[in-house]
């Protein structure tokens, strides 16, 4: 039996790590559950969730030129069992431009920087100035 990537097999927990789980596969080979892969929920500590010896079910994500097998636990439930993630509705970013308006190109967006760029450092030379007793102010 080869194993190929996106089959389903059923294998058995030999090893735990803090980063995953090693998983014995029907052909005696084994391969790696990485610690992201084993619940479709944030997973602090795999020993919460597996055991050596349990049996799994698990999906071949990869198998690496060098013989390394990349497993998932979560991605061989069926789609129906996995929790979906609810959809957050798009809205338009802070300062963004309706889509029917062509988008600048870098010479507009340069201009508009050192526009921006020279009324900001007036206000603050303006404001430094006035603070200090500077050209345009008078001591009595």
């Amino acid at each position: 039996m080869s194993i190929e990537v996106g089959s389903k097999l059923e294998g058995k927990v030999t090893g735990i790590t803090n980063f995953g789980a090693f998983v014995e596969l029907p052909n005696g080979s084994t391969g790696l559950v990485h610690i992201s892969e084993v619940a479709d929920n944030y997973v602090k500590d795999i020993n919460d969730h597996l055991k050596v010896g349990d049996m799994v079910e698990v999906k071949v994500m990869n198998v690496g030129a060098d013989g390394k097998i990349g497993l998932s636990i979560r991605k061989a439930k069926p789609e129906s069992e996995r929790p979906q993630r609810p959809q957050r509705p798009q809205r338009p970013r802070q300062g963004s431009k309706p889509s029917f308006e062509r988008p600048e190109n870098f010479e507009q967006k340069m201009a508009k920087f050192m526009k921006d760029s020279e009324e900001r450092l007036s206000t603050l030379k303006r404001a430094t100035e006035s603070k200090r007793g500077g050209r345009g102010a008078r001591r009595g």
